[in-house]
């Protein structure tokens, strides 16, 4: 059996003295679709966090690729492949749509040009010149994917890409998760709603109070409500 693309393995995790993340393991193959499952507070942002490097103090194992990443900066990692794309979705307000898609370098061969980023997102073609602080919800969370799909990562890392957003927006996300699937990314994806991550995933991890406490494969996640129910609560 191959390696896998991302291994976690015992990862521990510190805001301060608060310790917040106890033993995670986590393993995604390449080209899946693999999301983290839970109620707020449960991990689930602090794990896409540690395995960027955003927070300071780490211990365990991160693993992409087969190099280690658990003492690399962010901007290391970030040259190894991995994006991440934060829930608050970090679109400058001053820069119009064109510009904020331009602003990180390229990191790696392979990232998308601006002519497969608006055909991916058309609405991002269509609003091109128009600033951050003008675009719809939606439209900042395609741009937040746009972006890092400039950087050259194979691996992007997606907190809450569904939050607060309308349902056709959000049936427009997941599409564009299954076209990366398909021209070979690989996601790992922070979600609450199960029923949004069962249109999308391969996989499911369900973590709570800082721990995975199940792995469901999706073609059981309509057979483990009641596991699910005991976790979500929903």
């Amino acid at each position: 059996m191959s390696e896998p693309m991302l291994k976690v393995k015992g990862l521990e995790a510190w805001y301060g003295e608060s310790h917040v993340l106890h033993g995670v393991d986590i393993e995604i193959a390449e080209g899946e679709v693999v999301t983290l499952l839970g109620r707020n507070g449960a991990g689930k942002t602090s794990t896409l966090r540690a395995i960027m490097g955003l927070i300071g103090r780490r211990t365990g194992s991160i693993r992409f690729e087969g190099t280690e990443l658990i003492d690399l900066r962010p901007d290391l990692i970030a040259r190894t492949g991995i994006g991440y794309c934060p829930e608050e979705r970090g679109i400058f307000a001053s820069l119009d749509v064109t510009e904020n898609l331009m602003l990180p370098p390229t990191l790696r061969p392979g990232g998308l040009s601006i002519a497969e980023i608006h055909t991916l997102f058309p609405n991002l073609k269509e609003r091109a010149r128009s600033p951050g602080t003008k675009l719809s919800g939606g439209e900042q969370q395609m741009l937040a994917i746009g972006r890092i799909l400039r950087t050259g990562a194979k691996l992007l890392l997606l907190d809450e890409p569904s939050e607060g957003l309308a349902p056709v927006i959000v049936q427009q996300i997941g599409r564009t998760i299954r076209e990366l699937k398909t021209r070979g990314f690989t996601v790992l994806l922070v979600e609450q709603n199960f029923r949004f991550a069962q249109t999308v995933a391969d996989r499911h991890y369900v973590m709570e109070h800082g721990r995975v406490m199940d792995m469901v494969p999706n073609a059981e996640l309509g057979a483990s409500l009641d596991r699910l129910n005991e976790y979500l609560s929903v």
